[in-house]
């Protein structure tokens, strides 16, 4: 399996051919909320459990020093907790947001590729979150602090402006319609080829082969429900098609909200949905079997055949080698994983 990164593509996007010079900005749209005040009503709750109440008020500015050093002294679990939602209380908002533009000239692109988008004398490659041969195109943009471009876009992009956009290019591809499932993996914006390429599956019926339905895996992470893109299409999505399986997962959102499905590294989460009848090496490793025995959180009786499945990845570096590593103990044949990975 090759793993491609997507940062080496940020060398070669000013030599992608000229889509549009005058791309004009249709929609703007945050995808995650302020929740400050999600926060602070969670650390009145833990100051009166702990008794650190003098730290922090229910109005006017948070002790943070006072707050951690309490937890501190108290237990380090507690204490990480209260530095993560430091970290989100303090973060610059909105931190994900949703575009749409239009081009003068319709261009054709496979569903899972990517395009160089140039706004204020800055270029940087993004994903295309929609479907080909739409009138539209959508991108999914995180804020990178400090970033060359992103904070740009959340920050100042408006309806109307105007982007120079080149490509499309890139080669996480879907394979040729056959019987065998398909599993997609992602963290946070990573899921933007993955939503182009889902959609894809079902308005092209490559759900189906030869008469026998295929089912679709979306393994999709995040430190924040909010954080999620597109989790309430995926939602609806898996409400009207039995054969799509959608398994969020959130590492910090139980700290803050009654959040009860997976959160482990997605995939870590991939092997709870696993078919241990399809496993021929049982060399596995203590934390693989463990995870293998997990009980699954949502659980509707389908299960991952690692035999009879196509894999495609996309997310943070260490997602897409840890992967990597779990499939090739499960035995899924690297012709059919691909992945790309960033960060």
């Amino acid at each position: 399996m090759t793993v491609r990164e997507h940062k080496s593509q940020h060398d070669h996007v000013e030599s992608l051919p000229l889509i549009s010079s005058s791309a004009t900005v249709t929609t703007v749209e945050s995808m995650d909320r302020d929740r400050r005040d999600e926060i602070r009503e969670t650390l009145l709750d833990l100051a009166g459990e702990h008794g650190f109440e003098t730290a922090v008020t229910d109005r006017g500015p948070i002790d943070w020093d006072g707050v951690f050093e309490e937890a501190t002294r108290l237990n380090r679990r507690l204490a990480a907790r209260i530095g993560a939602l430091h970290e989100r209380y303090e973060r610059e908002h909105p931190a994900l947001v949703r575009i749409e533009f239009e081009t003068d000239e319709p261009f054709d692109f496979a569903a899972g590729q990517y395009l160089s988008v140039r706004y204020d004398g800055r270029t940087r490659p993004y994903s295309i979150a929609s479907l080909p041969n739409r009138e539209k195109t959508e991108l999914c943009i995180r804020r990178v602090p400090d970033g060359r471009l992103s904070p740009n876009l959340c920050d100042e992009l408006s309806v109307g402006d105007r982007l120079t956009v080149r490509g499309p290019s890139g080669h996480l591809l879907l394979e040729d319609v056959s019987r065998r499932d398909m599993a997609f993996l992602a963290t946070g914006t990573g899921v933007a080829p993955m939503k182009s390429m889902i959609d894809y599956i079902f308005e092209e019926e490559r759900d189906e082969f030869r008469g026998e339905t295929r089912d679709v895996w979306l393994f999709l992470g995040a430190a924040w429900i909010d954080d999620l893109p597109y989790h309430e299409a995926f939602q609806e999505l898996a409400e009207t098609h039995d054969i799509f399986h959608y398994v969020p997962c959130l590492s910090r959102e139980p700290w803050l909200s009654g959040w009860e499905g997976e959160t482990d590294y997605i995939q870590d989460a991939m092997m709870k949905y696993v078919d241990e009848r399809e496993l021929d090496d049982a060399a596995f490793g203590r934390h693989v079997a463990e995870l293998l025995d997990d009980r699954p959180q949502i659980d509707d009786g389908a299960r991952i055949d690692p035999h009879n499945v196509e894999m495609y990845a996309c997310g943070i570096n260490a997602m897409v080698y840890s992967l990597e590593t779990a499939v090739r103990r499960l035995g899924v044949p690297s012709r059919h994983v691909h992945c790309e990975g960033y960060g």
